[in-house]
């Protein structure tokens, strides 16, 4: 049986849909026309990448809070 992990993801809307990708996992971007898209698409991204990972007989990274956080900068 196949242990579930967490990961974050972050989706933003850009000029042709959404862009997802997960902060723990350098390099896994995924895209969609719609939120729903973007979010399907990053969880299949992560299972590929994960998968590689594993196929290379790497080690995981570990998972670490991932904190969301706004700045003011004057412009």
């Amino acid at each position: 049986m196949k242990k579930e992990q967490q990961f974050s993801v972050v989706i933003e809307r850009d000029k042709s849909g959404f862009v997802a990708f997960c902060p723990e996992l350098q390099g896994c971007y995924a895209q969609g026309k719609t939120h729903e898209d973007a979010l399907t698409n990053i969880k299949d991204a992560i299972k590929l990448h994960v998968a590689d990972i594993r196929a290379e007989g790497e080690t995981m990274p570990e998972i670490e809070s991932v904190t969301l956080s706004t700045v003011a900068i004057a412009v």
